[in-house]
């Protein structure tokens, strides 16, 4: 978070403890989880872009209903291990602005090994860490990239290309320019092997098996999970088109960028919505499947579990 974020973000812990009685009369107390919900986005992800969310239409859906929410930003294309710094650094904002010891951590993407990251270096922080179509044991897509060969001309002008894509966004969302771009770490951190080093340092709640659950709780922290595996949902949506091309990559049910497997941790609430990787963050613009149960629902009643598991 850069100086502004932070001042808004204390305005805003300040305002909602000020105004706790009324915020009580007015909404129901569904999402009312014990401590704060931290939404952390994917690769090439943002908190805001020209007022659009990355998260589209979750957080304000939780907080009507008495959550408190905060959303951060991370660098868009880097390691598992220095994006997960990045928002260590922004996890100990928030709780020392919310007044609260711990955080709900909620990763999309790239934002599940993200949110790992922090669970495992710093649990006394962490609550609960919730991935939505996360690649815990890497993405068949990232393995197809990474058969590019390494040093190549043709690795270094698609690293340049994506990078820049990176810099765009981070440029746009207005996030501070100390956030680093580096594609081919986040390639290296989205593969197969590069999963499998990453997990073999933060096991927790990462399945053994191939297809089964991790354990539910590891040093105090609860792990949850859930993902689509419906590369195609909504004609309307132009983003389908590139769901639809990443799941070519896939021998098994995939949401597109992801594997419906290695979506897999902790307890698994569901790994077969009705939705691409987009869908599971409400995107684009709320264009999901109209014969699945909205994104935004999901986020809700995942709330609650945590509210009714005291969290």
């Amino acid at each position: 978070m850069n100086k502004n974020k932070t001042l808004l973000a204390l305005c805003l812990g300040t305002a909602i403890a000020i105004s706790g009685n009324v915020q009580a009369s007015t909404s129901s107390g569904y999402t009312q989880t014990r401590y704060p919900i931290v939404l952390a986005h994917g690769m090439l992800g943002f908190d805001s872009i020209l007022g659009i969310d990355y998260w589209y239409g979750i957080p304000q859906a939780l907080r009507r209903d008495g959550a408190q929410v905060f959303v951060t930003e991370v660098s868009q294309l880097n390691t598992s291990e220095l994006r997960g710094e990045e928002l260590l650094h922004q996890v100990e904002e928030i709780v020392a602005i919310s007044g609260k010891p711990k955080v709900n951590l909620i990763g999309h993407s790239h934002g599940g090994p993200t949110v790992r990251y922090v669970a495992a270096v710093r649990p006394d922080l962490i609550a609960s860490v919730t991935s939505v179509g996360a690649p815990h044991k890497g993405s068949d897509v990232a393995d197809l990239i990474r058969k590019i060969p390494e040093g190549s001309g043709g690795e270094a002008i698609i690293a340049g290309l994506v990078n820049g894509m990176g810099a765009l966004i981070h440029f746009l969302s207005g996030s501070p320019s100390t956030n680093p771009q580096n594609s081919l770490g986040t390639l290296e951190s989205l593969n197969s092997e590069g999963a499998a080093r990453f997990n073999a340092k933060y096991p927790q709640g990462i399945p053994t098996s191939q297809c089964g659950e991790g354990a539910y709780k590891v040093n105090g922290v609860r792990y949850y999970s859930w993902s689509g595996t419906s590369p195609l949902t909504n004609p309307l949506d132009v983003s389908d088109a590139m769901m639809g091309a990443g799941s070519l990559a896939f021998s098994d049910a995939n949401d597109g960028l992801v594997g419906r497997c290695s979506s897999h941790m902790g307890m698994v609430i569901r790994d077969n919505y009705r939705m691409n990787h987009l869908d599971e963050v409400n995107q684009v613009f709320g264009l999901t499947s109209l014969f699945e149960t909205s994104p935004v629902t999901v986020y809700r009643q995942h709330a609650n579990r945590l509210k009714n598991a005291g969290l």
